[in-house]
């Protein structure tokens, strides 16, 4: 399969999130971006709530968005502040190569609800990070305080029960491609989240596709309530029998659906691979 656009820009040939140029310290140090993190949590997040809170009630009426609206949307999000889902598996590796993480506030849950969940993590491969120009006044607190340095074992233990509570975790640019953080947050919730509910692709699809063994699933129908992009259903067999099935199409590649298969019937495929159930 094609390699995706974003990953053909920005990925030196891999997939754009695993490239150790994007987190380089350097990035950090660019005037323009020095700009827009310390305008960050008013501009991209606070006024993006309010923005999208508008969108949705237009949404809701019409069904859909204008094109052109939706063009721009993606056009700036891909430019500064761009998206993609990613499962635990490529967490663990992103976040052991880290020489710093430190933990914060979700913006988009203090934006959204004034209410504080640490569920966001600064991930750098050197010790120079950018958070510091964030003005962390936004959420009530002095400059040093809401910033939790971590080891990251720590974080990722800390991301695993994050998604055992429902979480999805993307991976965020700070003006493309400096990666600047990991968010761990529901459809509920997230920014990026809920522009997709409304055809908004301000986050993309993850690199992989939830595939079902029909040799295991019993279909008990657990793990489709538990997807958080509405992308398992069921589907009879010959035989008689039901089985989940997957909309490959609807599919982000969280991955959280295989936390609720007792039988491990739900795995996670490459999306250079085959995405074809197992028979």
């Amino acid at each position: 399969m094609k390699m995706c656009e974003f990953c053909t820009k920005h990925g030196d040939g891999h997939i754009w999130y695993k490239n150790a140029r994007n987190y380089a310290h350097d990035l950090a140090s660019d005037l323009r971006r020095r700009q827009y993190i310390r305008d960050f949590l008013e501009t991209t997040i606070g006024q993006g709530i309010s923005t999208l809170g508008r969108l949705e009630s237009i949404f809701a009426k019409k069904k859909k968005l204008p094109e052109r609206l939706i063009r721009a949307m993606v056009d700036k999000a891909r430019d500064e502040h761009f998206g993609q889902v990613v499962p635990i598996e490529d967490i663990r590796e992103i976040v052991r190569k880290a020489e710093t993480v430190v933990r914060l506030p979700c913006a988009c849950r203090w934006a959204a609800l004034k209410k504080e969940k640490r569920c966001c993590y600064s991930v750098s491969y050197s010790a120079a990070t950018w958070y510091h120009g964030l003005d962390m006044g936004y959420f009530g607190k002095a400059s040093d305080e809401g910033l939790e340095s971590l080891l990251p074992e720590e974080a990722i233990s800390q991301m695993e029960e994050l998604e055992a509570e429902g979480a999805v975790h993307t991976i965020w640019t700070m003006v493309t491609p400096f990666i600047g953080a990991i968010c761990n947050c529901t459809a509920q919730e997230c920014l990026g989240l809920r522009s997709l509910a409304m055809e908004v692709e301000t986050l993309a699809r993850g690199e992989y596709t939830a595939v079902v063994d029909r040799t295991l699933c019993i279909g008990c129908g657990l793990c489709e309530p538990n997807c958080p992009f509405a992308a398992i259903g069921s589907r009879k067999l010959a035989g008689g029998a039901t089985v989940a099935e997957v909309n490959p199409g609807q599919c982000r590649g969280c991955g959280l659906c295989r936390n609720h298969c007792p039988h491990g019937a739900l795995t996670l495929l490459g999306l250079s691979h085959s995405a074809v159930d197992k028979s």
